[in-house]
């Protein structure tokens, strides 16, 4: 799109916003939560089920981050010392280059709005959430409170925002804008850095009307605020911005959960998480088809969600009353990788079949089955930070064990200090006596903070060890949800602290042993799903049960039919003893609809 459409762009924005709000209903809402947690949530979000969320932006440039970090948060790492940050952007760009000389790298001379909007649709998605500006300060539309920081005057020389609103609405879909409310490098406040309690004069002057501005230009149905946590709301000045925000849009508005302490409003937003139960408020699970918001070129291919797991993380949210909303990160070129329109359009393909389990569906009176499901591997050391992640398949991000188990052997006699960093709790012992305790939960990290990850406990005991002994070791763990980490060190008189190295670990007594530790994870895992519409209940699997499906179920009635979605025809079931029997055993692998999770639909229930 040329500079001269700008007027184009936003003209046909006004035009489409105004369509929506001839639905208000003229009620105004007042900047205090009593009136604003009055206000019903739209019935369009808790019947979309799922969003495409977009990080995009300056920092696509490097793309570039630890395997377990967020590579959005590239500014952030250069500013705190992450040296892995730091020596990739001296060997890739020089020696002298800046965060900000990344902006006229960051071209998207690739990007088509509609191309996007194409994809998000085929998809299967309702919504799409975009980034309109992170947490670096850069804007993707022409904001005047960030000259020469914006993708008009620098980079694209587009209106990002203006383009891809006009191209997800004529698609279709309801158009949301993430906005942080916070700013790494910004003169009048540097967020994480500066005090902050000093963070007024950024609100007023800078926050409040910079957001303003774009809310007013694009009118977006949904907007994800963000980088809140050091703060209250009232700093923010949350409720009036978004009574304001309510007042101007009309009923198709809504906004997360992210606003400050004190806040109690919004669709809540878990991330990368094993998701929520119940909850009287609406929910989306948050996260990437990888380990990152944006584009990652460091993650490896076991690092992205398949498209089974990309299923079945929708399905289990659905399941629990919430929806997902997951994330894609383009390239700085503004094409979406090859392996994420994969995965996007293979979710697509599963909801043309399926679909009806999900969009417009609510939770049952039973949400899941679950099973009791183990990992067992050979660990070379207990030096672990999973942030938000799995310790791989099939273990599930929260509520998992580990127990490490073998034997350790010292080079020096004497006194050994052994310290663990963990959350969130811990028990080791060697040679059959406790050296540390910490059987208990930390206080969960702030949801929105998952880049911090600071909030674990460090302890300290000590035992005297003799070497040349194996000394039996054995170190429980506990995670209970959200960060997850678990590191061992020792340290002697004669050893500084370090990881308790490979080379003194051993799986067995044996001389010739192998190094390293055993190690057994354990979770439960979900198998099956059920949603259900007015008198219809759904059962989802995720794995094909056989040649019968049987589950505890309460007593259907005699009219009950039971038929698979994608497949014509009725399958006979019985029931007795509290029990459903559904005959599978004519239905063989060529005859399944579809890939990756089967949909029962239980019909015409009493």
């Amino acid at each position: 799109m040329k500079i001269s459409s700008k007027i184009f762009v936003l003209f046909f924005i006004t035009v489409l916003s105004c369509s929506n709000l001839i639905a208000q209903t003229g009620k105004k809402y007042e900047a205090n939560w009593e009136s604003l947690n009055s206000r019903p949530y739209p019935k369009w979000f808790t019947d979309a089920k799922l969003g495409i969320f977009i990080h995009w932006s300056v920092s696509s440039v490097p793309a570039w981050c630890g395997k377990e970090q967020y590579s959005e948060w590239f500014l952030r790492g250069l500013q705190t010392g992450d040296q892995g940050r730091i020596n990739f952007q001296k060997r890739v760009y020089g020696e002298e280059f800046k965060y900000r000389d990344y902006a006229p790298l960051f071209k998207a001379e690739l990007f088509d709005a509609d191309e996007w909007a194409d994809i998000f649709k085929r998809s299967g998605a309702k919504y799409v959430t975009f980034v309109s500006k992170h947490h670096d300060g850069y804007c993707l539309w022409p904001s005047k409170y960030a000259p020469g920081w914006n993708s008009m005057d620098v980079g694209p020389k587009r209106d990002i925002v203006g383009e891809l609103t006009i191209a997800v609405r004529k698609a279709g879909l309801k158009m949301g804008l993430y906005y942080s409310l916070t700013e790494w490098n910004n003169p009048l406040h540097r967020w994480s850095t500066d005090p902050h309690n000093k963070i007024g004069k950024y609100v007023e002057q800078h926050m409040i009307p910079q957001f303003k501005e774009v809310i007013s230009a694009y009118k977006p149905s949904l907007i994800f605020s963000d980088g809140e946590w050091f703060n209250k709301a009232d700093d923010f000045h949350a409720a009036e911005l978004i009574a304001w925000y309510y007042n101007l849009v009309g009923d198709d508005a809504i906004v997360n959960d992210r606003w400050g302490s004190g806040s109690d409003t919004g669709f809540l937003t878990p991330e990368y998480s094993a998701g929520l139960k119940i909850s009287n408020r609406p929910w989306a699970e948050v996260r990437g088809l990888g380990r990152s918001f944006g584009l990652n070129r460091n993650e490896k291919l076991d690092a992205y969600m398949t498209s089974s797991d990309l299923i079945h993380l929708l399905v289990k949210s659905v399941a629990h009353g919430g929806g997902l909303m997951i994330n894609i990160g383009p390239r700085s070129d503004g094409q979406i990788p090859l392996l994420q329109q994969e995965r996007l359009i293979d979710m697509g393909k599963w909801l043309k079949i399926n679909g009806e389990a999900i969009f417009y569906s609510k939770a049952w009176i039973k949400q899941a089955e679950e099973k009791d499901v183990i990992l067992k591997r050979i660990d070379p050391e207990i030096n672990f930070n999973w942030v938000r992640n799995s310790p791989g398949k099939p273990i599930i991000e929260d509520a998992f064990t580990a127990e490490w188990t073998g034997y350790i052997s010292v080079p020096y006699t004497g006194w050994y200090f052994f310290e663990a960093e963990v959350d969130d709790a811990m028990r080791l012992r060697i040679n059959n006596k406790i050296v540390i305790e910490k059987w208990g939960e930390v206080s969960s990290t702030a949801q929105g903070n998952v880049m911090s990850n600071l909030n674990y406990s460090r302890e300290r005991g000590k035992i005297h060890l003799k070497a040349g002994i194996k000394y039996s070791l054995k170190m429980e763990y506990y995670e209970s949800k959200l960060n997850a980490r678990a590191h061992l060190y020792w340290s002697s008189n004669r050893i500084n602290r370090e990881i308790v190295p490979y080379s003194s670990l051993f799986i067995s007594k044996n001389g010739s042993s192998e190094n390293g530790l055993n190690a057994v994870y354990r979770s439960k895992a979900i198998w099956l799903c059920y949603t259900r519409k007015k008198n219809d209940v759904y059962l989802i699997m995720f794995e094909w049960p056989g040649k019968e499906l049987v589950i505890d179920f309460p007593d259907p009635g005699k009219n009950m039919k039971a038929t698979l979605l994608g497949r014509e025809g009725n399958l006979n079931y019985s029931y007795k003893n509290n029990k459903l029997y559904v005959d599978l055993s004519d239905i063989y692998f060529n005859d399944l609809p579809c890939a990756h999770a089967w949909t029962i639909k239980i019909s015409k229930l009493k």
